[in-house]
């Protein structure tokens, strides 16, 4: 018999609502009860709560802070597929094989680094993976170090497999696909997996974007945060843009989804064309 839970409350999703937006910067708005009331309402009933007052309580009182990474994986929204938005793909290999081919570039940058914020399941940072390693050539003309973040632990245990439905696969160009997928069985279904060689490209990481400095001490030459900000408020979003213009290198650049907009917000990045920025 399913455990009976009292119906969340106005005063108890105003509760979460701050919780959210203080932990990740998500700002739900006064619409959002019943996603809210949908989402969290199986981890309530699998927790054994008979209310979500009695669940914010555990989640508060909770010293590990694993119930509130829990309930954040509930509610963000995780969705993308591979090689999403194309022209920032088409640009980015423009971007590095030309890089490559500068002496002057390859004599300041050992490695060229990538971050990709807000990686979810993982399709954006092995989409960037197999393009640069075969813009780069094997091996490539410079190391690749591409870092991939999520405030999610559960979509980021899935990102590290690299194992994607066939269906999934298909929007990834054909020559990419013969050559950086192999077929593996996996939960006794056939699937395609990203080779080893890609996969060492890639370091993932839980990430809070919500952090007030960014401890990274090589910075990067071009960073990935699509569809991110559409969560934010505006004065989160020009934090957010703010910090990450801080760690890209001179010359560097931004990329950040086709449903959002830097305007308006204060920062130190030139347009370069929609959704594209550099330092």
């Amino acid at each position: 018999m399913e455990l009976e839970v009292q119906d969340l409350t106005r005063k108890e999703y105003e509760r979460i609502r701050k919780l959210v937006y203080a932990k990740s910067g998500i700002n739900l708005g006064d619409q959002k009860m019943q996603l809210v009331r949908a989402r969290l309402g199986k981890r309530v009933r699998q927790g054994g709560f008979r209310s979500f007052d009695a669940y914010l309580r555990h989640v508060e009182s909770d010293p590990t802070g694993e119930e509130l990474c829990n309930l954040l994986d509930a509610i963000s929204t995780n969705t993308t597929h591979l090689f999403r938005e194309m022209r920032h793909f088409v640009l980015l290999r423009e971007i590095v094989k030309g890089w490559a081919d500068s002496r002057e570039w390859r004599s300041q940058h050992k490695t060229l680094r990538i971050w990709s914020a807000g990686c979810s399941s993982g399709e954006e940072p092995y989409s960037i993976a197999m393009l640069v390693h075969d813009a780069l050539g094997n091996p490539p003309v410079v190391p690749i170090k591409i870092l991939a973040t999520d405030l999610s632990t559960q979509v980021l245990s899935r990102a590290q497999l690299g194992i994607y439905d066939a269906h999934r696969v298909g929007t990834v160009p054909a020559d990419l696909r013969h050559r950086y997928f192999q077929k593996v069985i996996h939960d006794d279904q056939a699937c395609l997996q990203v080779i080893p060689e890609v996969r060492r490209l890639i370091t993932f990481a839980r990430f809070n974007l919500m952090m007030t400095t960014f401890p990274f001490r090589n910075g990067f030459n071009v960073v990935f945060c699509r569809n991110v900000m559409i969560y934010f408020d505006r004065p989160t979003q020009t934090a957010l843009v703010n910090r990450i213009a801080q760690t890209l290198h001179p010359g560097g650049y931004l990329m950040i989804g086709h449903s959002e907009s830097l305007n308006g917000i204060q920062h130190p990045l030139s347009y370069v064309e929609p959704t594209v920025y550099r330092r």
